[in-house]
């Protein structure tokens, strides 16, 4: 790892003491440590970070009404009543017990060789005693129920466990496991955390802070929320870690932030009679005024010697290629080049039409036509031919093309650039940091960095809580854009479907074109990437295998181009019309005729999957058909819709959903439909979905650091760490005054969640 990439990485000034790492089998035995480690958890400090999914009392029963099948279950329930019975088909008996929230009802089934094994059940599953029962959900006839669940009534608990019952102690509920249940974690938490004193839990949190926002030391902090004597006493502790979180996050960002600007940058201030001042000469439209805040602070950051580390999100139409575009042009006229980095072929295809188109005459240099001052541009694709390469890359290395345009083949080692200036990278949540920094480090000094994205959702609200880079928004949208009219149509409603395509119909004659967006390429196949069930991971694994409905009901099959795209041909409603088909596994030939075709309307239907997400700008464009609405995120919905309403006439979105009326994903769709605000839209996305999902713990495994932690919610709380972490690191840059909060960082923030934090 060469100096440059290696700046991205959490400094390590912890000296590792060992404390809280002690191996479970040596803390607890071999047995209880095997089955914790099924949860992931390995360590003492694993242990005690797993905190209590929720707390009950024993005065306050789970509602069992909304318990999904499929669904790891831990409730607080009261025995109705315990049947025993012989089995019909063979021999055996079967003990039946209905426990109860007082108005719903679950099943626990137990199966036995006679009716004799269930003596210590029936003893300890007594009409009227409360408990805590743990188990699968599963359903038997219509019934929902718990086959040999785990359970231990609250009559039958330990002494000192009974004892703090009677004070009406909270109950902790821990994530478990079939292995293990709720109340036996909680047992293994009590006998590690007694064994902690005062310096074995590291204080990351420097004494000023915790003072200034009143709150509790690390161990007493553990205590509190794994032994809670009160409901207050629970919620300072999550207070507090919530606190932790988001100061050892925002340390490793703010040390990262301060190495890169530690780094030389060479200054490329714009230069008057330039190709810049050109370009803003034959614009044919004004820019906004959100486009030239932005541009005047990107022109004065890219005119200092250190590197400019800039995020600029938009929303979608907001104009952020023509304010990259003006960036790039001030680094070209100070005798430097501009990358620009896309997704997708599709979108660096699109880039480099919308740059021509831009730039004209001045992206010609030395060609018959070509501007007096002027430059070229070059794209670097992995499909291009061999002699097309061979001149891309030449044009590159040379500095002849001032701006280089391409996909991921621009990182290839083989690729030079002469004097690298300006990496700007679109639709930056689809590159890691590894091929972020791999096309830096083709740049003499550090480049400046500029990150686009017109996707407002997650991603970047957590860029903007916890990223390393500084944050520009355009949220205003150019003058003349007609917008866009959303309407959710029931796919169980014939005469709807038949208007969809009437509606198609009357926009191809009046010269519009229509899109028509599938989850997948072939029927049968996985969904397109970044398809989303809209669910979340509250769904359990079982429902998403069986894709079922909110009610419970297997879906129909998702859609697929290419039966889709037949079915349009024989659709009397497009008698005569082209339909055309536009996928990622499409040759770059077949995907540029396609757009062309498109385009220019000799095709003026597209069946496609989500690849026109970002970028397409077909102006004529004027109504987009989604099928399995329902099937996509919120900030996608609004991505693909971004797609129409380009030019002056007024855009239709139809959005197709089998959903039910009145579920959480039909109320999604009409969300969806209910405003063009991205930014609302990415603050409802962040409000349906699990924290997980927001914060990256799927990504980065269960060593993530991130577990309290509310973007949603704990918005202030993130913006005081931050403040407080950069003066920090201002201080004290490798933290050799901060022992305890660089070993927290060396062993919580580990690289993979490093990376996820950079992408994210």
């Amino acid at each position: 790892m060469n100096e440059r990439t290696s700046h991205h990485l959490p400094a390590v000034a912890g000296d590792h003491r060992g404390r809280l790492t002690t191996p479970l089998p040596k803390a607890l035995g071999e047995k209880t440590a095997k089955a914790l480690a099924k949860l992931g958890l390995n360590t003492v400090e694993d242990l005690l970070r797993h905190y209590p999914r929720r707390y009950g009392n024993r005065g306050k029963l789970t509602d069992l009404a909304h318990l999904g099948v499929g669904e790891h279950v831990t409730v607080i329930a009261r025995v109705a009543h315990v049947s025993v019975h012989a089995m019909r088909a063979r021999r055996g008996a079967i003990l039946t017990a209905t426990i109860t929230d007082g108005s719903d009802e679950l099943t626990l089934t137990f199966f036995g060789k006679h009716a004799a094994a269930f003596t210590l059940h029936e003893r300890q599953l007594r009409p009227g005693a409360t408990g805590m029962f743990t188990g699968t959900v599963s359903t038997f006839k219509g019934t929902r129920q718990l086959t040999h669940p785990q359970y231990e009534t609250f009559d039958d608990l330990s002494d000192e466990f009974a004892a703090m019952q009677k004070v009406d102690w909270p109950i902790p509920i821990y994530p478990a496991s079939a292995s293990i249940p709720s109340w036996k974690v909680a047992g293994a938490v009590k006998t590690v955390l007694s064994a902690q004193r005062d310096g074995d839990v590291p204080e990351p949190l420097p004494v000023a802070y915790r003072e200034e926002h009143r709150l509790v030391g690390a161990l007493e902090a553990l205590q509190l929320i794994h032994e809670p004597h009160e409901t207050a006493d629970y919620r300072r502790a999550r207070l507090r870690l919530r606190h932790e979180e988001a100061f050892v996050l925002q340390t490793v960002l703010a040390q990262r932030r301060a190495a890169a600007l530690a780094e030389p940058a060479t200054a490329r201030a714009s230069r008057p009679g330039g190709i810049l001042e050109a370009f803003d000469a034959r614009l044919p439209f004004t820019l906004t005024d959100g486009q030239r805040e932005v541009g005047e602070v990107l022109a004065a950051e890219i005119a200092r010697p250190v590197p400019m580390q800039r995020l600029l999100q938009g929303e979608v139409g907001s104009g952020k290629t023509v304010v990259a575009v003006r960036a790039m042009l001030q680094v070209v006229d100070a005798g430097g080049q501009a990358a620009l980095l896309a997704p997708t072929e599709v979108l660096a295809h699109q880039h480099l039409r919308t740059l021509r188109d831009l730039l004209g005459p001045l992206a010609e240099a030395g060609m018959l036509g070509g501007a007096d001052v002027a430059t070229r541009l070059t794209l670097l694709t992995g499909s291009l031919s061999a002699p097309a390469r061979r001149k891309a890359l030449a044009e590159a290395a040379s500095g002849e093309a001032g701006i280089v345009v391409g996909t991921h083949a621009l990182l290839s080692e083989n690729v030079q650039l002469a004097d690298l200036g300006l990496v700007v990278i679109d639709e930056q949540h689809r590159f890691g940091v590894e091929q972020r920094d791999a096309l830096r480090a083709k740049a003499v000094t550090t480049p400046h960095l500029l990150v686009m994205t017109a996707t407002p959702i997650p991603r970047t609200v957590a860029m903007t809580s916890f990223g390393d880079l500084e944050t520009s928004t355009l949220a205003e949208l150019p003058v003349g854009r007609a917008g866009v009219e959303t309407v959710v149509v029931p796919a169980g409603k014939p005469a709807w479907v038949r208007r969809v395509w009437e509606r198609v119909r009357e926009e191809v004659d009046a010269g519009g074109r229509a899109y028509v967006v599938c989850p997948r390429i072939t029927p049968g196949e996985a969904p397109s990437a970044g398809v989303d069930d809209g669910t979340g991971d509250d769904v359990p694994d079982m429902a998403d295998l069986l894709e079922l409905s909110d009610a419970g009901q297997p879906r129909p099959p998702l859609a697929a181009v290419e039966e889709v795209a037949a079915q349009l041909r024989a659709e009397p409603a497009l008698a005569g019309v082209a339909v055309g088909e536009m996928h990622g596994q499409l040759s770059t030939e077949a995907k540029d005729a396609a757009m062309s075709d498109f385009a220019s309307g000799r095709v003026p239907v597209l069946v496609s999957t989500t690849v026109i997400e970002v970028g397409v700008d077909v102006p004529a464009a004027t109504v987009m058909v989604i099928l399995d609405a329902d099937r996509f995120g919120l900030s996608q919905l609004h991505q693909l819709r971004g797609r129409i309403g380009r030019g002056a006439k007024p855009g239709m979105c139809l959005a197709v959903t089998s959903a039910e009326p009145d579920t959480p994903t039909m109320k999604r769709v009409q969300a969806f439909a209910g405003t063009t605000d991205g930014f609302a839209l990415a603050d409802l996305d962040l409000e349906m979905r699990k924290e997980g999902d927001v914060l990256g713990a799927t990504q980065s495994g269960s060593g993530t650091s991130l577990r309290l932690l509310r973007v949603t919610k704990d918005a202030a709380i993130i913006d005081a760490a931050r403040t407080a972490a950069r003066a920090v690191v201002d201080h004290d840059p490798e933290l050799l005054t901060y022992p305890d909060l660089a070993e927290v960082i060396a062993r919580t923030v580990d690289e993979e969640t490093a990376e996820y934090l950079e992408r994210t």
